[in-house]
Formats: C-alpha cells, sequence, structure tokens
C-alpha cells in the first residue's frame, strides 16, 4: 500500500479502471461490449481478493453506467466501503465550474449513495478556469461530499494552477490521471511527473498496456487484430510495422517475466508502479476474470533496479517522449 498523495487515503499500486462497465452506453461507453452482473462480480470479487482496493471510474462511461455497475457489485458482494475506494469524475465538456457543485448528487446517486473517496476534473475543458473549478472541489471536501480532489489530462501549467488554488483553501492536489506506459513517457519530459513529485501528487496512469500492445499477444499472434472491435485496429501500433517495431520491448519483458512466473503485462505494469519509487499508480482494466487475475499478479513481485533500468533503455527506443 502506498499514500495517495499527500492524504490519508492508503491505495494498492494497481486500481481497476471501470471504464469497460459502461454497459455499452453513450458514445464513450461503445468502446466496449456490454459485460453480464455474473462476470463484472467475478472481476470486482478477484481484484479486492488479490489486494487492490481501490476502482476508477467516471460519470462519462456510460454517462454514469459505470458507477452503476461498480457499485452494483460491490453491493451485491457485500463489500464496505473502507474495503473498496472509489475514485470518480466529473465530465467538463460544455459546463462551468458551477456544474461540479450542482452535479454532485447525481454522482452520489449512481453510486448509490456510496462515498466518493477521489473526485477528478476529467479533462481541462470546461467554460470555466482551473481556479474555479478547483474552488468548487475544495468546498466539496469541507462539505463532506468527497474525500480527496483529483485532475485528468492536465499539462503543468494547469496542474500548477490546480494545486496553489488548492493551497488557497486548504486542500493538497491529490493525483493527476494521465496517460503513461512503457511506449508513451511524455510526462517524463513535459514537467508534469516533474511537478508531481516536487509536490507529492499521484499520478495514475491510464492505458498502462496501451490497449492491449504490451502485453504482447498481438505479437504472438497478429491475427488477433483483425478480431478488434472499435478504432484500436486502425492504431499504427497493431499494424505489421508498429507491431515489429515494439517486438525487441516485448521480447525483453517476455525474458524478465519469465523469472517471476508472470507475462509481458505484469513486467510493464511493475516497471510503471516502481520506476518512480511511489509516486505511479495503475489502473488497467478488466473485462473478463483472466485479466483481473493479471492485474493482481502484479502485486506479487516486485522488479529489481537492474531489470528496471534494461526495460527503461530498451523501452527509450520506442516510445513518445
Amino acid at each position: 500500500m502506498r499514500k495517495l498523495g499527500q492524504t490519508n487515503y492508503e491505495i494498492s499500486p494497481i486500481g481497476l479502471g471501470t471504464w469497460q462497465f459502461s454497459q455499452g452506453s453513450g458514445l464513450i461507453g461503445s468502446y466496449f461490449s456490454t459485460i453480464s452482473e455474473k462476470d463484472m462480480d467475478a472481476i470486482v470479487k478477484m481484484s479486492l481478493d488479490g489486494g487492490i482496493n481501490w476502482f476508477d471510474t467516471a460519470e462519462a462511461y456510460g454517462k454514469g453506467k459505470s458507477e452503476e455497475a461498480l457499485s452494483g457489485a460491490l453491493k451485491r458482494l457485500g463489500v464496505e466501503e473502507k474495503d473498496a475506494l472509489i475514485a470518480t469524475k466529473w465530465w467538463p465538456l460544455l459546463r462551468t465550474a458551477g456544474s461540479i457543485s450542482s452535479t454532485i448528487q447525481k454522482r452520489k446517486d449512481a453510486l448509490h449513495g456510496r462515498r466518493i473517496d477521489l473526485y477528478q476534473v476529467h479533462q481541462p475543458f470546461s467554460f470555466s478556469s482551473p481556479e474555479k473549478e478547483m474552488k468548487q472541489m475544495a468546498s466539496l471536501v469541507k462539505e463532506g461530499h468527497i474525500g480527496a480532489v483529483g485532475v485528468s489530462n492536465f499539462n503543468r501549467d494547469k496542474m500548477d494552477r490546480a494545486i496553489q488554488e488548492l493551497k488557497r483553501h486548504g486542500v493538497n492536489l491529490a493525483s493527476n490521471q494521465m496517460k503513461y506506459s512503457l511506449l508513451d513517457r511524455r510526462i517524463e519530459t513535459n514537467g508534469v511527473l516533474d511537478l508531481a513529485k516536487q509536490n507529492g501528487v499521484t499520478i495514475i496512469a491510464y492505458s498502462p498496456l496501451e490497449q492491449g500492445i504490451l502485453t504482447g499477444k498481438f505479437h504472438q499472434n497478429p491475427e488477433l487484430v483483425a478480431n478488434l472491435s472499435g478504432p484500436r485496429k486502425h492504431m499504427s501500433q497493431f499494424k505489421p510495422q508498429g507491431l515489429a517495431k515494439t517486438m525487441p520491448l516485448i521480447d525483453l519483458l517476455k525474458e524478465i517475466g519469465h523469472s517471476y512466473g508472470v507475462g509481458a503485462g505484469q513486467v510493464a505494469l511493475n516497471w510503471l508502479v516502481h520506476f518512480h519509487d511511489q509516486t505511479v499508480v495503475a489502473i488497467p482494466g478488466a473485462s473478463k476474470l483472466k485479466h483481473a487475475e493479471d492485474n493482481v499478479k502484479v502485486l506479487g513481485f516486485k522488479l529489481t533496479q537492474d531489470e528496471m533500468k534494461r526495460i527503461d533503455e530498451e523501452s527509450r527506443k520506442v516510445a513518445k517522449m
């Protein structure tokens, strides 16, 4: 377990992303197919039993369907609030900061009254400034609606402005959720990671396996690409030349994983949550029970400094920096 930012929350290095619980609803939710309640319950239970104690969802994931599905699974499993922390997000598109407070009850209703431990601004493109958004967030903390404040996809400047505004209200920014993986390391060079370390802010890495690329399954069986739904099959990294480019990294991940009895994906995630000490945590998803099993395996080992250095060097040859 490690601290979430400078809060009193203790979280596992791996959380469960639940975009896939959107039940195919809405534009964003349609990225994934519908998952049965039985399968969702099994995924959540496996995650909890394996040591994962927090779940990331959002208003935008199926217009609240993911929140409803997650809280429904937790209720059916009889899980207490303290054993399953929830992070969700406010969707800012075509809204002002005032919407943060005026819609909080809808978020609480979608979660069937379960506590919101971390509330995040999903994107930095509302009609209001980061300062006005953080003022609203600080009010929600003081009123007891939420436990901590986070942002998502905020660049260094907007993140710094959020940090400073929250401090004026006696609140610390707990997290910034950013795209980060062995194939996308831009936060290391654009100032976001450095600012996070300087201010004790946790980086929550989304897409940590690059849509499955870092598991190596598409390298092993390229025919799987043809069966993909959504836009993934058209992305350059899924094309033959893209797979060939990342093959040396996958081979290294598999080689190192062999000694731990895990696959390339588990090694990639383990690197992510340990390379920067305790600053970075990750939220891989799981649309099948096996995915949840793979996620919890990450908590069962720790790469050596030499192994992390080798992975770092190979990653730099192919990653966006």
